[in-house]
């Protein structure tokens, strides 16, 4: 086998280098098209997510929690027994 020469080996490299590079890039084209992603375009956010509740909303909130544990208390309830009847509850059944 003939000795290889530096320019050679170095197109090599230069070549092997190129080549898994490309093929990065296309995988994660072929990711991104595969699962819907565009690398382009932020996911805007979805219409459908809650808006920051506000102040008066979550002072109701506790309220009402504070309320439902006061009648657990009446009632006696404990452990499990205490956050079934707190989440039925708040939820108002």
């Amino acid at each position: 086998m003939a000795p290889i020469e530096k320019d050679s080996l170095t197109m090599r490299i230069s070549t092997v280098i190129s080549a898994i590079a490309f093929g990065v890039l296309v995988s994660g084209a072929a990711y991104a098209a595969n699962y819907g992603l565009d690398a382009a375009a932020p996911a805007a956010p979805s219409a459908a997510a809650p808006a920051t509740p506000s102040a008066a909303d979550i002072a109701a909130k506790k309220a009402k929690s504070d309320e439902c544990y006061k009648q657990a208390d009446l009632k006696g309830l404990h452990k499990d027994e205490r956050k079934k009847f707190h989440r039925q509850c708040v939820e108002g059944k």
